[in-house]
């Protein structure tokens, strides 16, 4: 029997039957791995067990040590809760249940009935009902694709027909369900991988069912979408649902209307933020360090307008690429856009003068708003909108320049982060394969260049081969929450694109006029998706120098009232964000209700405050009472914990 050639990742080679299976090659290394075994990757493609192999194919074999695998048991998961699904309502019609970030979804056009969470044991029961039968995944190649759009359509199959035509071109695949002895009882249009059967499907739990409209568009028909995710082990999922629990009290969109915080309202449309007072307040503090820091980096701090000409964009390449998320205003006679980027205004104010290798490097920073259409399914409180402020700036250097720029913003993320207590993890994206601007020689510069700062800064950081952008390499910092969930944050990429594009010049020191290469560069990244992050990460008890109101003076009666209102106005003179709680409640309804608020400090005043010319000092979060303290003292205290940002705590 002829015989194939495959290689294992530590490049040694292993002879294999031909036509032999992942699984088969699984086997041939170790019982054991066979027996552990969940998915494979051949040629760095994630696939199923049953998958057969080729010649000098390159195989990793997966288990429950491999994150990647995980994707695989969800992706199988959500078929089970699909066939579920359709037997206890048989006329429920599938869309599309993919694996996501944590979990999994699938949606369901169930006519006559809405689903319930009350719902969810029911569908679960039915799970483990089918997982105990421990049914076979098989996967067919459609020989004759039509034929089955026309079973699907007869089926009322309608959204799978649909998938099914879009990819007729593409080797179309079939996943089933079958019992042991070989029996049929369910499928899907499906491109997989998944499991060889649903003996590792160990630990799943249903999360919350939302409506979604068929592929993101109001237009289409609303359908039901069950949320839900799949762990390795019972440990693990319990771990996560924890950690979930935590989120939901944390959630910044529930904490937004708790604090007084924001809102987004009907009649200005989804995803446009209304700043309350309360937030208002925090994102100033954040303005001001902003623009400090960038005056004392060497920035300059520009202006520029939310609309420009269409002309712009074509130049910039945003009309050939990034058209259906522009928006487009007339007034009848031009046609204007919103701007969705701030980086072609900084283009022209470069090319407004003539420029020298001495201005370089030029450093350009903006608090920007942009806006872009997203799709309202993808629309989320104040982390996915469609008017933003970006913290914008773009730095015009030389290729030499580069890894020294870099160095900078690494240290201006780093700094800035630790002052909120956020840790980060940083990834590097290199070039694509296809589908880039510049030449290899300077991408091999500018990568060089960011290894070179990231080394020089000592940071360990993952390669994300080939997903840089098409016009340069970037890094990302991985912001980490106080419950260790990742946000996407700080980000600094070069451009060989805009520059050329734009016809960006520099005389050099030889006299040749050079083009500059430009780095994009956030630190925030947005303010509002900032915003968002700091609210959960500290469960909206925002540290004593961003929050809304600093310090609450609470007389216990009527006859504290004189005493409370000077103290009040001293605070208030020194620049400390205070409040006089004067209402006839009792003293523990509002220290309660300050602590409800979140407010940093109380100061409580009586008779013996009075008497001995002090105050007696509460912390909120947990820290009760802090003793009693002349007054001078705790503004004194409070001041320093304002100006070094929470570096020093009062007591």
């Amino acid at each position: 029997m002829a015989q194939i050639e495959i290689f294992l990742p530590d490049n040694s080679k292993l002879k294999l039957k031909e036509n032999s299976t992942a699984y088969e090659a699984a086997l041939a290394i170790s019982e054991g791995l066979a027996k552990n075994a969940l998915a494979a990757k051949i040629n760095g493609k994630l696939s199923s067990l049953t998958d057969k192999l080729q010649n000098n194919d390159k195989i990793e074999i997966l288990t429950d040590k491999n994150p990647e695998a995980l994707d695989v048991v969800r992706h199988s998961c959500s078929h089970i809760m699909a066939q579920a699904v359709q037997n206890l309502y048989p006329q429920a019609k599938l869309a599309i249940g993919p694996a996501i970030e944590n979990g999994f979804y699938y949606d369901f056009d169930i006519e006559g009935i809405t689903l319930k969470e009350e719902d969810f044991e029911k569908i679960e029961s039915k799970m483990k009902e089918l997982i105990s039968q421990n049914l076979v995944f098989e996967k067919h190649i459609l020989e004759n694709p039509k034929q089955k759009i026309e079973e699907f359509q007869k089926e009322g199959e309608i959204y799978k027909a649909e998938l099914l035509l879009e990819h007729i071109n593409d080797n179309p695949t079939l996943y089933c369900t079958k019992t042991q002895d070989g029996k049929e009882l369910w499928n899907d249009f499906c491109c997989g991988p998944h499991l060889m059967n649903t003996k590792p499907i160990k630990a799943f739990k249903l999360l919350s069912v939302a409506g979604a409209y068929w592929r993101g568009s109001e237009k289409n028909k609303m359908l039901q979408r069950i949320y839900a995710t799949a762990f390795f082990n019972k440990q693990d999922l319990e771990t996560y649902l924890k950690q979930l629990e935590e989120a939901q009290k944390r959630d910044h969109r529930k904490l937004g209307t708790e604090l007084d915080l924001f809102s987004i309202q009907n009649d200005v449309g989804s995803g446009l933020v209304l700043w309350h007072p309360n937030l208002a307040i925090v994102r100033e503090e954040i303005e001001n360090y902003w623009r400090t820091e960038h005056r004392k980096r060497d920035y300059v701090i520009v202006n520029t307008p939310h609309i420009a000409k269409p002309d712009l964009w074509e130049i910039s390449g945003h009309m050939g690429h990034y058209k259906e998320n522009m928006f487009t205003v007339s007034n009848g006679e031009e046609d204007f856009i919103l701007k969705p980027m701030n980086c072609p205004f900084h283009m022209l104010i470069y090319k407004s003068e003539r420029r020298s290798y001495r201005n370089l490097p030029l450093r350009m920073a903006e608090l920007g708003t942009v806006y872009r259409n997203e799709r309202s399914g993808a629309l989320s409180g104040m982390t996915r909108v469609r008017g933003f402020t970006q913290d914008d700036a773009h730095i015009f250097c030389t290729i030499e320049q580069i890894t020294d720029e870099v160095i900078n913003v690494i240290d201006f993320v780093d700094d800035t982060l630790k002052m909120f207590n956020i840790s980060y993890e940083v990834e590097l994206s290199t070039r694509p394969e296809e589908n880039f601007v510049g030449s290899l020689e300077n991408w091999e510069k500018a990568e060089a260049g960011l290894v070179a700062a990231l080394n020089k800064k000592g940071l360990k950081y993952d390669i994300n081969a080939g997903d840089g952008a098409f016009y340069g390499p970037k890094i990302d910092f991985k912001l980490k929450d106080a419950i260790g969930r990742t946000w996407q944050g700080a980000t600094v990429q070069l451009d060989f694109n805009l520059p050329e594009r734009f016809e960006l010049k520099y005389q050099d020191k030889d006299g040749e006029l050079k083009t500059p290469v430009m780095l994009h560069r956030v630190i925030f990244g947005s303010m509002e998706r900032f915003a968002g992050l700091l609210i959960e990460h500290y469960t909206g008890a925002f540290p004593t120098w961003l929050a809304p109101v600093q310090v609450e003076v609470i007389p216990i009666a009527d006859r504290h009232i004189d005493y409370s209102e000077k103290i009040y106005k001293k605070l208030r003179q020194l620049g400390i964000r205070v409040k006089l709680d004067d209402r006839s409640e009792s003293m523990n309804y509002k220290i309660r209700e300050a602590q409800n608020k979140k407010v940093p400090y109380m100061l409580v005043v009586g008779d013996k405050e009075i008497a001995n010319n002090t105050v007696a000092v509460r912390g909120s979060s947990g820290r009760g009472q802090l003793g009693e303290m002349n007054i001078d003292q705790f503004a004194q205290e409070i001041l320093k914990e304002i100006q070094t940002k929470g570096q020093e705590n009062v007591n």
